[in-house]
């Protein structure tokens, strides 16, 4: 399994990293077991946040007694210097640690810069100086504000959504870290489900030598997966490469990554899935999307008054009612056996 080094941080790790996320919906005899093989089987970066409920909770619990052999990169979505220390001072209760190697500013919709009139940047300043953080990151989904961040010189991480369906332009922003020796993180590296082999995904980013993939795991199985491959590492052939050429012909950049920052929908739709619901039929076995439950789901799309709320707060500037009503008319093809999926 290769090593990287995020950049500037000196941070060196297996390029395998545990995305935290998922582990909230595990009870915690469940996360810790999780989470201590992962420790177990050589992964040693993880990343989680304030707001994945009790994801901070689980990591203190399962991994404080080795707290020195691993890194730990969380984030805040506190919006004044005031409820950001607040947050940090809370993670660090959480995470059973005195600091955190990766602190970043969570899903930013600009780059905090000092003497912007936030105090945001000079709070990461001063919390580097106290030692209660190690290092200043940035999480971003919109590529105009994640560019900006990797040209700005002022964050030594950039976590971003990172696949091989990834647009030309987001692929150029690990070129542009590397550049700037800046670390690069990679969220959705399996475009949020889309992406179904892992070999290809994992073969892919292997490719480059700056970027640090977090998968999200809650099963133990997919911990088995990605364990796996520290001893038989994926790596670019042909017949991946054919494989990720031809999933890049038949799907766009215009796809729902099911983040969920959409969400609460005023009429009940639950637009992280529904909104990629056509694609979800054609790339995992059928009989898991189409429950009474999903059916009855999908049929709220009928309920749609296109407010526009989601539309303005999806991160990737995707119309998200236009997007829902169309896989609402291919998922009723599929009902009627129109359409053919797996």
């Amino acid at each position: 399994m290769r090593k990287i080094t995020l950049g500037s941080t000196g941070i060196t790790a297996v390029q395998n990293g545990f995305g935290a996320l998922p582990i909230q919906r595990d009870d915690m005899e469940t996360s810790v077991r999780i989470l201590r093989k992962a420790y177990e089987g050589g992964i040693t970066f993880f990343d989680t946040a304030r707001a994945y409920s009790d994801s901070e909770e689980k990591i203190g619990a399962a991994l404080s007694d080795v707290r020195k052999n691993i890194f730990i990169a969380t984030k805040t979505t506190a919006d004044t210097p005031d409820e950001m220390k607040s947050q940090l001072e809370t993670s660090l209760r959480k995470l059973n640690t005195d600091y955190i190697d990766i602190y970043q500013f969570h899903c930013a919709s600009q780059c905090y810069k000092p003497e912007d009139g936030t105090g945001m940047y000079e709070l990461m300043l001063d919390l580097k100086r106290q030692g209660m953080i190690r290092h200043i990151g940035i999480t971003a989904h919109k590529i105009g504000v994640a560019e900006e961040c990797a040209e700005s010189g002022l964050y030594e991480t950039l976590q971003f959504p990172f696949s091989y369906l990834s647009s030309e332009r987001e692929l150029a922003l690990a070129d542009k870290c590397r550049e700037n020796n800046m670390g690069f993180i990679a969220m959705k590296a399996l475009a949020g489900g889309i992406i179904t082999d892992s070999r290809a995904a994992y073969a892919f980013i292997g490719q480059y030598d700056n970027v640090m993939p977090i998968w999200g795991i809650q099963k133990e199985n997919e911990l088995d997966e990605w364990l796996s491959f520290m001893l038989e590492t994926p790596v670019m052939t042909d017949e991946i490469k054919n494989e990720i050429d031809a999933d890049r012909r038949s799907l766009s950049s215009n796809f729902c990554r099911g983040c969920g920052y959409c969400m609460p929908c005023p009429m009940g739709i639950q637009i992280n899935n529904c909104a990629r619901m056509s694609l979800m039929l054609r790339r995992a076995p059928s009989n898991a999307w189409l429950s009474q439950e999903w059916q009855d789901n999908m049929k709220q799309i009928e309920n749609c008054v296109d407010c526009g709320q989601c539309k303005s707060k999806c991160p990737y500037e995707l119309d998200t009612p236009k997007l829902l009503k169309a896989n609402y008319e291919d998922y009723k093809r599929v009902l009627k056996g129109e359409v053919k999926v797996r």
